[in-house]
């Protein structure tokens, strides 16, 4: 959701507009995340040489809108102004944020950064939700706070000016930047990611975390220090060496700067000063004896090395991000699957290894059920593994939406094993739900795209689907490919049983082929082209599927309705005469997914049944079926080559994607950022 960024420059010269570059470059990195206004802070001109002088108020510009909006805006104001983009600062902290909308409209005032007041002497950028915003801001007001915004965040820099003028008033003439923030954590509730900019910290920058995701990415500038072992905790000290610094909500915004990075974990607050990183851990038991602020202790932490190139979040030759992603799966797959499938011999079977979970194989296989648990297109990944799960291992394997799961307090006991699966790591009711099922002492099983993300973290053992950045919104690469870890899964939990083996070859050899039958599918690019041509006027569509593709049409129907905003329903087909056959005539657009697989026959009946109320059908088959599903020519064949039967929702999606792409671009919309949308949904 909203987008974090900030740049601090230390002992290195730079330009008013080279910093003004980085943050609005630090942003567009950003966008895929999801917003609808953005801002950022720059420091005044400041003569710095000067100690007698009075720090003046730092620059706050926001704008609702696009980035480049901002960025118009901005250049506007400093034209208007006569600021000077040319002045140089060897040392300055600039913050940025993207602002997805959830107290308060988009509008400038409610945009971040939020400031305690008009001198801005507290600055505050801010990823997550404040639940407990309306008592603090009642307890302000009666402190004389008058409050701009309609936002819960605007509770944190006026909270940090009331912390910071009491330990002033209490004659605590000392106080530290880092000791502020500590006092004012200790007053919030929610999740959330944060950056405190100050001109009573003037080139400082804290930043502190729970629950949201926050990144601090270090670039050292001289030989010396970059030859330096950054493995070592004393690496992040300050040292008097220029170095920028960068916090970000997400390392794609930091991978063009560096690879040096620490990802900040939830508790933690980061000070940034005199080009060091010290780090202290909030303790909410730790209040103020005697009316004084604590003085916490710090901790050391050692950066680690961000395995991510450039390339990765560039669009390369594709117009849009989706584009690329979609066409990037048989790349991905065959990554996701490297080093994992292991073809056997004459004297071995096939078999798969997941380093991450071999230590916890026996426990998951003795589990009284194996409980699924995500959000959106994560959940239907998971349903379309359930089938081969419970084949292979012999278990019972539920299904929970997570923010449903915390809404029942459904039963999770110590005998289950819960998988958490997100592309993110980072999902809010994914969190909340692993919290709930570590709470009741489950196994806890993590299947996510982002190493170091909170539910890696905090999960038993799991395992990473290593399928690159994605950047559109819509999941598309991260879907197949956490199909393909779970289908692995099911490979790796029943590889004792012996009776199933002749079956678990055969997924080990189709999961090989797997990458090029996806590259034969894509060529059906032109063709999901042309049906997009035609459907680009609808207003609603269904799809049909049941067995291993009911996932399939719940994924097809959300790819549709998210970026096309067409209205789709993925429906089971075994449930069509119970509801949906009431909307079926000659104007409404189906598609009936009917792939050779144990559902085979059952769907040719589905077919037989719309076709016979003059459904207007568009059927996806196996190749060569098409005689078989399409009665006398009278409905539109989308031909996939066949794989086995749990594999095949991995080759059925990507016509659908293609298609969900094409409505989209054809319609005009912002196929990489939907509208309301947000890729990493980090609120509840």
């Amino acid at each position: 959701m909203c987008g974090i960024f900030a740049y601090l420059n230390f002992s290195v010269t730079r330009e008013r507009r080279y910093i003004l570059e980085v943050l609005f470059n630090g942003l567009r990195r950003l966008e895929y995340r999801g917003y609808d206004s953005a801002g950022i802070s720059i420091d005044s001109s400041f003569d710095s040489s000067n100690a007698d002088a009075v720090v003046p108020p730092p620059l706050v510009f926001r704008q609702e809108g696009n980035i480049e909006s901002l960025v118009k805006s901005v250049y506007q104001e400093v034209a208007a102004t006569d600021l000077n983009l040319e002045e140089s600062f060897s040392i300055h902290a600039g913050i940025a944020h993207t602002r997805w909308a959830t107290h308060g409209e988009p509008s400038p005032r409610n945009s971040h950064p939020q400031t305690s007041d008009a001198s801005n002497e507290f600055l505050v950028v801010h990823n997550g939700v404040i639940t407990n915003y309306e008592v603090l801001k009642q307890t302000l007001i009666r402190h004389g706070f008058t409050f701009q915004s309609e936002t819960d965040t605007e509770v944190i820099p006026k909270l940090a000016k009331f912390v910071f003028d009491n330990a002033n008033e209490e004659g605590d003439k000392s106080v530290t930047f880092s000791q502020v923030v500590l006092e004012v954590m200790r007053h919030l509730e929610g999740a959330y990611a944060l950056i405190f900019k100050s001109r009573h910290y003037p080139n400082e920058l804290i930043a502190c975390k729970r629950g949201s995701p926050l990144v601090l990415g270090v670039k050292e500038l001289t030989e010396e220090s970059s030859r330096a072992s950054f493995n070592d905790p004393k690496f992040l000290l300050s040292n008097g060496q220029p170095k920028e610094l960068f916090l970000s909500s997400d390392p794609s915004a930091l991978v063009e700067h560096t690879k040096r990075v620490l990802v900040i974990e939830d508790g933690e607050v980061v000070h940034l000063k005199d080009g060091g990183a010290s780090i202290f851990k909030f303790d909410n038991a730790k209040g103020k004896p005697n009316g004084a602020l604590t003085r916490p202790a710090s901790v050391q932490r050692a950066l680690s090395v961000l395995e991510m190139e450039v390339e990765q979040i560039n669009k390369g030759k594709y117009e849009h991000y989706m584009q690329k992603e979609i066409h990037e799966q048989p790349q991905s797959l065959t990554t996701t699957m490297r080093g994992r499938l292991i073809r056997g011999g004459s004297c071995k079977a096939k078999s798969v290894l997941l380093g991450g979970l071999k230590d916890h194989l026996k426990t998951i296989r003795r589990s009284r059920r194996i409980v699924f648990i995500g959000c959106g297109t994560s959940y239907n990944a998971a349903l379309a593994a359930r089938p081969i799960l419970e084949e292979l291992s012999g278990i019972p394997v539920t299904m929970e939406i997570a923010s449903d799961l915390l809404d029942r307090q459904g039963p999770i006991y110590r005998e289950d094993t819960t998988v958490f699966v997100s592309q993110s790591g980072e999902t809010a009711d994914t969190l909340l739900a692993l919290e709930y099922a570590l709470e009741n002492g489950a196994l806890c099983v993590g299947i996510t795209n982002t190493v170091g993300s909170a539910i890696a973290r905090n999960t038993h053992c799991g395992v990473h689907i290593n399928a690159g950045c994605e950047i559109g919104v819509a999941s598309t690469k991260a879907y197949t490919s956490q199909i393909v870890v779970m289908a692995m899964l099911a490979l790796a939990i029943g590889d004792d049983t012996i009776s199933s083996q002749t079956r678990r070859e055969a997924i080990i050899d189709g999961l090989f082929d797997l990458p090029g039958k996806v590259k034969e599918v894509l060529k059906l690019d032109e063709e999901m082209k042309d049906l997009a041509k035609l459907l680009i006027a609808e207003q609603s569509l269904l799809v049909f599927g049941r067995g291993y593709n009911y996932a399939t049409a719940l994924e097809g129907a959300l790819k549709v309705k998210e970026v096309s905003l067409m209205h789709s329903e993925g429906i089971l087909a075994g449930e069509m005469k119970h509801g949906p056959l009431a909307l079926v005539d000659e104007t409404l657009p189906i598609v009936v997914i009917a792939t050779r697989d144990a559902c085979f026959s059952k769907q040719q009946s589905v077919i037989q049944q719309l076709h016979a109320r003059k459904g207007r059908l568009i059927v996806m088959c196996t190749k060569g079926d098409a005689e078989s599903v399409c009665v006398g020519g009278s409905c539109r064949v989308i031909e996939v080559p066949q794989v086995e039967d749990c594999l095949q929702p991995v080759i059925n999606i990507v016509p659908l994607q293609l298609l969900a792409y094409h409505l989209t671009v054809l319609r005009g919309y912002n196929v990489d950022q939907p509208r309301n949308l947000a890729k990493s949904v980090t609120t509840q």
